[in-house]
Parts: structure tokens; sequence; C-alpha cells
């Protein structure tokens, strides 16, 4: 069993994209994320102190929308339409949740799909099931980088996805589909899915119920993806699998923290550099 070590993949690509900002300003490209937050929630707030800790270190230029919880869908898509209209802002990022009573998805919509670095327009959407170049969602494209740095196989090989979010579940199985695997996605709705988990040469697990996936589930030798951060009752971290029992199967799991985590932020900052780069051809 080898440690997929996402904090180590993350270190290094934002090594590399610090060094490609720095060619971009030498040729008067300032790339610039702009990051809309909507009410107080708490983990919203690190989310976004991340990113913007991200960006500094990067040298990407970082501003913040802090709107209040009474926010009316009216304010914040009239923002989002002024941030499209703002030559220097280069990438838009709208932090999810957002309060009861808004549509987030209208706002994803109103997001100019050249400026999208979440990758959750429904033109970019359509673009990654085409297999066409565009912004992938965060995290599933973090996953690719880890697989790939780690030169795991990808092509030929039986990949399942536990769960179907917009965000993870669908993007996920798209690359891993455009990667040449074959891919099952599984749900709440899946029977006997033991049965099918057992199969995978790579099993994602993006469900958000912490220690979900038993080591009656994972195959000898699987690679296991494990993108669920489930904060526990004595504030420690914990992933969708029972890390314990499942890793001495693996042939490589992530844990988590320091797996997949880090690395949704390193390719939120790769999507800004590739947006500044598109927009300043």
């Amino acid at each position: 069993m080898e440690l997929l070590n996402g904090k180590e993949v993350a270190k290094k690509t934002r090594e590399s994209l610090k060094k490609e900002v720095e060619l971009l300003k030498e040729s008067g490209i300032y790339p610039k994320l702009a990051v809309i937050m909507v009410g107080n929630n708490s983990a919203s707030q690190i989310y976004v102190r991340n990113k913007s800790k991200a960006c500094d270190e990067i040298g990407i230029e970082f501003e913040e929308y802090l709107l209040p919880e009474e926010t009316k869908q009216e304010e914040l898509i009239n923002l989002i339409e002024g941030l499209n209209k703002k030559k220097e802002i280069n990438g838009i990022l709208l932090q999810s949740p957002i309060p009861k009573g808004l549509d987030i998805n209208e706002a994803f919509r109103t997001i100019s799909p050249e400026k999208d670095v979440d990758g959750f327009h429904p033109i970019n959407v359509g673009k990654l099931s085409l297999g066409q170049d565009t912004f992938i969602s965060c995290t599933p494209a973090g996953i690719i980088k880890i697989l790939e740095d780690y030169n795991i196989e990808i092509e030929g090989k039986n990949a399942v996805v536990i769960g179907r979010s917009n965000i993870v579940g669908k993007p996920m199985s798209q690359c891993l589909l455009n990667k040449n695997a074959t891919v099952t996605i599984c749900h709440s709705k899946t029977k006997d899915l033991p049965s099918i988990t057992k199969n995978a040469d790579i099993l994602v697990a993006a469900i958000g119920k912490p220690g979900f996936v038993t080591s009656d589930m994972v195959k000898q030798g699987a690679v296991v993806i494990d993108v669920g951060i489930n904060r526990m009752s004595d504030g420690k971290l914990k992933g969708d699998v029972d890390f314990e029992n499942v890793s001495p199967k693996t042939s490589y799991i992530t844990p988590v923290p320091g797996g997949v985590g880090p690395m949704t932020i390193a390719m939120l900052m790769s999507n800004v550099i590739k947006a500044a780069k598109n927009q300043n051809k």
C-alpha cells in the first residue's frame, strides 16, 4: 500500500504555477480571481481564506466580495454580470453553499464560461462530456493529476465512482471516461453496491458519509480515492473510506486530510492562469 500524497503533488503543482505567473507578468498579464461569498457559513470562510492564501503564494491577484445573508437573487446576478464585464478579472468563483432562497444554478449560468474557473457552467460541462478543452471542476481535475503524477494507469481500467453530484461525481466519471477507463457510477439507488465496487481497479468515493466504504467493498490491489471530508464530533476529519481497514487491501490510497483536498485548490489556481492566458491570446 502506498499513500497518494496530494499535499506533495499540490506543492509541486503550485511551484510550477508560480513560475508560470512570473512569466505572464513579464508579458504584462496579471491573473486575477474574484471570489463571491454570500452569507457567513464558517466552512466557506475557511475555504475562501485558503484560496486567498494560495493566490498570494502563487502571485495571482485576489478580490473578495462578501454579501450579507439577506442578499436578493437580483443583487447576486448583477454583481456577477458586473464582474463578467471587468477585463482585469480573469476568473469568477461563487463559493457554495449559498443561503436558501437563492438559485445557485442561475448564478452559475450567469458567470461567463470564459471566467468559470470552477467548471460549473453548462457550456463547460458540455465541453467536458464532448472531450473538448475546457475548465474542469477542480476536485476531479486534481484527482486525475494525482493519478498521473504517480503513473497510475487509467486506460482500460474498471473505474467506479460512488456519488453523482454535479461538483464531483459526474465530472469525475467523465474525466475517467475521457482517459479511456470503463466507468460505473453508483449512487443511493444502486442495488448491491459491494458487488460493483469489488470489481473496481480505481474506486472513487464522493458521498459525504464517514467511513462508508468498508474493506469488504474493495478489491485486493485497488486504487482508492477518498474525496470525503467529514468533521467528526471530536473535531477530527474523516473520509468516506474506512481508512484503517481498507488501506491494507489497496495498492494506492489517498489519506484524509492531505489527499484530494490540497489538489482542489491547486487546480483552481491552474484554471485561473488558463483563463488569463485564454483571455489575453
